[in-house]
């Protein structure tokens, strides 16, 4: 799954929870947009799989994850399906929303490096392809929705990506232990990411407006 190293069981199983996770934020999405059945499930997939689609075309890596692996579709279609009815009895959505969204990031920035360590990509490629994988399925997801996407209005994200991937490449050079390293990497990432809503961490913003009365 996710051509992950057979040994690192536990990207395996997160990597399905991610996805999981990332179609019931589209399927949230979808319903603030009064979205029908059908734009739920189509969100849900581009949501979860959109991240590491754009991350294989770059890296010419085939085949795509979701063509090498078509249950990745009904997983995805399932979970955005299934959040319709428990939608309902979520009371703070925002939250929910958020801690599947970091989720998301989070895994999907780890099986992103690790796509493209194994095309033995240089580290900072390494990184990119891991903040590829984990930022652009929610950017596509609130660009559908038309809505500036929370890679860009909200606290920290694309940084936290960006930590978790460094963390997380870590262990390729030390060769550490695959499974622990991989719990490790994603409970900073979750923490990092889920602090930084808490506290409203953000990156400095560059704020312009001019004075010219012409």
């Amino acid at each position: 799954m996710w051509n992950l190293p057979q040994t690192d069981t536990v990207l395996q199983v997160l990597s399905l929870i991610a996805l999981a996770a990332q179609a019931m934020t589209a399927a949230l999405a979808a319903g603030r947009r009064s979205m029908d059945w059908m734009g739920v499930a189509m969100l849900g997939c581009v949501t979860a799989l959109g991240g590491g689609t754009i991350r294989d075309i770059l890296l010419q890596h085939y085949p795509l994850v979701w063509v090498q692996n078509p249950s990745f579709l009904a997983l995805t279609a399932i979970a955005a399906l299934l959040t319709i009815p428990i939608a309902r009895l979520v009371h703070r959505l925002n939250m929910a929303f958020l801690a599947l969204d970091a989720i998301g990031l989070v895994v999907f920035t780890m099986a992103g490096c690790d796509v493209a360590w194994q095309k033995q990509a240089s580290l900072p490629i390494v990184i990119v392809a891991g903040m590829i994988t984990g930022c652009a399925g929610g950017v596509l997801r609130d660009i559908l929705c038309n809505e500036v996407p929370l890679l860009f209005r909200a606290e920290l994200y694309a940084s936290v990506s960006v930590i978790t991937g460094l963390f997380y490449a870590t262990a390729f050079g030390l060769k550490l232990n695959d499974e622990i390293w991989t719990v490790l990497t994603f409970a900073l990432g979750f923490a990092l990411r889920m602090l930084a809503v808490r506290y409203k961490w953000e990156m400095p913003k560059f704020e312009f407006r001019s004075t010219d009365q012409r």
